[in-house]
């Protein structure tokens, strides 16, 4: 990911290195960039070193709609009943901290760290049928866009290409093989010390592609003007040096 003589940003060093009026222009162009896609094509890590290189602001939409999925586990909430939900969401705050020695980020649900307990298999097999609830996007929509007002933003998740920022400089959506998808996220589980069979991970994947594929509220879509990036056989840094480059071109066009 090295860049060439000419390019805007030392992705190593996240310092712009040639060409400084290009450089102190680029700055001052700011964008927002919406990757979409299914579960599993790696959005969310590769999501994060985008925003890093380019020194951008990342959020994890998931990652919200992962914490109201806890939340309402942890509340009991009955996902039938409007007046149950409303009454959990007046108590649901998310926020991103990011750990000032290692530059990992965290999610906190009301003060608390859950990072680990959002990524287990409980709030997995809940989050898509929490995340077609209208309230619950609609609550979680507008917190988002109050986040990309200033631009500079980078942003996955499943509608933010078209509903989120519609008017997205940059719309990406992510695919992968099936099978590949699974080993992915099994081993990412397996990272957090849970072992769950393959077979189940390709069924809970199988199935989130369904759900989010049908749901009525802001079902999952491709963009008229999305970029459409198949991950299957591209690593990770063939991923992010993917979407920088794109990221640059249009960093560079706007006026």
């Amino acid at each position: 990911m090295a860049g060439e003589q000419g390019d805007f940003f030392n992705p190593s060093k996240d310092v712009v290195y040639s060409q400084p009026e290009r450089g102190l222009q680029i700055f001052m162009k700011k964008i927002v960039i919406a990757i979409d896609g299914f579960s599993g094509c790696g959005k969310s890590t590769t999501a994060k070193e985008v925003a890093k290189l380019l020194g951008y602001t990342y959020i994890d939409s998931g990652a919200m709609y992962r914490a109201a999925t806890l939340h309402f586990l942890n509340r009991f909430t009955n996902l039938t009943n409007p007046k149950d939900i409303e009454k959990s969401l007046e108590t649901f705050k998310v926020e991103f901290h990011k750990d000032p020695e290692t530059g990992d980020q965290f999610t906190f649900l009301n003060g608390l760290n859950v990072e680990r307990e959002i990524r287990s298999m409980k709030v997995s097999n809940m989050v898509s049928e929490v995340s077609k609830i209208k309230a619950v996007r609609k609550e979680l929509v507008a917190q988002q866009k109050r986040l990309g007002r200033h631009k500079a933003v980078v942003m996955d998740g499943r509608d933010i290409g078209t509903v989120v920022f519609p008017e997205a400089e940059l719309k990406v959506f992510m695919t992968a093989d099936l099978n590949i998808r699974a080993q992915r996220r099994q081993r990412e589980i397996l990272e957090k010390g849970q072992l769950i069979a393959l077979d189940e991970v390709v069924h809970n994947l199988s199935e989130r592609d369904r759900i989010d594929s049908t749901r009525e509220e802001s079902p999952l879509i491709k963009a008229e003007d999305a970029v459409d990036v198949d991950t299957s056989f591209l690593d990770f840094t063939e991923q992010v040096s993917t979407i920088v480059g794109m990221a640059k071109e249009r960093i560079a066009a706007k006026t």
